[in-house]
């Protein structure tokens, strides 16, 4: 199977689905020019040649494009908007919050908003305190909508034809330091379940749940431990919105020990709830207490020193795995 980097995997993801559905359309800021590393431009890609028409730059107003994609959303059409950043969703929060996650119920299902909203999300690149933040927690306890956070070039494509495919609005959030990622993706069609965890590791001994970015460094510390003689499996969550119960409460039957790993801070976190879920359905699983490892409580630094200080590491995770092993 040929082998391709999650920006790659992603352009394909709109490309295919806006040539397979008319009513596909994408707006955002700076699409067809600029911000390359952000693998969202298509400034003189002849992949986009036959959909160039219906992808819109828009000004700098992320409140009122969001808006203007919930009101395309409700007159048949299937818009991708493109925040430029995860930080900047807290501008458009009356129109997806109040809005895109409302409508279906408040009109009885009579109107529907199939609506992706497409933003980078995270730390690791020096990006300070307004870019840097990893905010699907606020997003996951909104009823209405659906939250993805693909951690592989095969997950991101796959997750975005069916977000693109679904009736729902869906945050699909793709970390910054993913894009360059590579990994193997099929050539042929195919759509990845929406709510649905992966098992990226299997092993006996710990759990780690885990999603985004945090895949790669869970893995990389069951790679450490393993010289240790500690089988670590890492369950990617891949959706927090909804989260997948029966696949993290499965793996923990399985090896007794939960470490829950995710970038950003502790207090009402998706680890906070992974730990409910696991307490409350799983107790009696468990031979040790639930461990997270989370970001240090402080907005994350500019300097890249202190940014590694305040984000998970990859030896924080072996630190804390070691402690209920």
């Amino acid at each position: 199977m040929r082998q391709i980097s999650y920006s790659q995997a992603l352009k394909e993801a709109m490309v295919e689905e806006m040539e397979r559905d008319k009513r596909v359309i994408m707006m955002g800021l700076c699409l067809k020019e600029g911000y390359k590393e952000f693998g969202t431009p298509i400034e003189d890609d002849k992949s986009y040649e036959n959909v160039y028409d219906r992808i819109f730059d828009m000004p700098i107003s992320e409140s009122g494009y969001t808006g203007a994609g919930v009101g395309a959303a409700l007159t048949g059409l299937r818009p991708v908007v493109v925040i430029m950043f995860s930080d900047f969703t807290t501008v458009a929060c009356d129109q997806i919050v109040n809005q895109a996650a409302k409508i279906r119920y408040m009109f009885g299902g009579k109107g529907k908003v199939p609506m992706v909203i497409r933003a980078n999300t995270g730390g690791y690149v020096s990006l300070a305190a307004q870019h840097s933040q990893m905010l699907e927690a606020w997003f996951s306890a909104v009823p209405g909508l659906k939250v993805v956070l693909p951690s592989t070039p095969y997950d991101a494509k796959g997750l975005l034809k069916s977000a693109i495919r679904d009736d729902n609005p869906v945050l699909f959030w793709e970390h910054k330091r993913l894009y360059g990622t590579v990994g193997k993706v099929p050539e042929e069609d195919y759509t990845v379940p929406i709510g649905r965890a992966d098992i990226k590791r299997p092993g006996k001994d710990v759990t780690i749940v885990t999603y985004s970015y945090m895949v790669h460094k869970s893995l990389e510390a069951a790679e450490e431990l393993s010289k240790q003689k500690v089988d670590v499996e890492v369950v990617d969550l891949r959706t927090t919105l909804p989260i997948d119960s029966e696949a993290v409460l499965n793996s923990v039957k399985k090896t007794g020990k939960l470490v829950i790993v995710q970038e950003t801070y502790a207090p009402c976190s998706v680890s906070s709830e992974i730990a409910a879920l696991v307490a409350d359905r799983g107790f009696d699983f468990l031979s040790a207490p639930i461990k997270r490892v989370h970001a240090k409580w402080a907005p994350v630094p500019f300097a890249f020193h202190l940014e590694n200080y305040i984000l998970p590491q990859t030896q924080d995770i072996v630190d804390t795995v070691l402690k209920v092993f």
